[in-house]
């Protein structure tokens, strides 16, 4: 049971830290895009079009992110999902030897 307990612990940190991978490639783009929208508002361009350009890259950033966002928490969703899957058969392997049907 020790293994099983293990097992699923295991699981669970490696779907935390591929969230937690998601999340800090998210708030790089996000950071990025930011950068981005203060080089070009160094430069001496109408106020419009320079809103309009920080829009687009702030947008295209989020969208990016949250596609990674998604195929994490989608990652994280397999990774919890086979781990069931695994303790269902190490329960009744368990129980199969206990019961002497091995």
């Amino acid at each position: 049971m020790k293994e099983v307990t293990s097992s699923v612990a295991a699981i669970e940190v490696e779907a935390e830290k591929i969230l937690s991978e998601a999340r800090a490639g998210a708030n790089g783009i996000l950071l990025k895009a930011k950068e981005e929208a203060k080089k070009i508002l160094s430069f001496e361009l109408p106020m419009d079009e320079v809103k309009t350009e920080c829009d687009k890259i702030i947008s295209k950033a989020r969208v990016e992110a949250e596609a990674k966002i998604a195929d994490s928490e989608k990652k994280a969703s397999e990774i919890s999902a086979d781990a069931d899957k695994k303790v269902e058969e190490i329960v009744t392997r368990v129980v199969s030897i206990i019961t002497g049907r091995s």
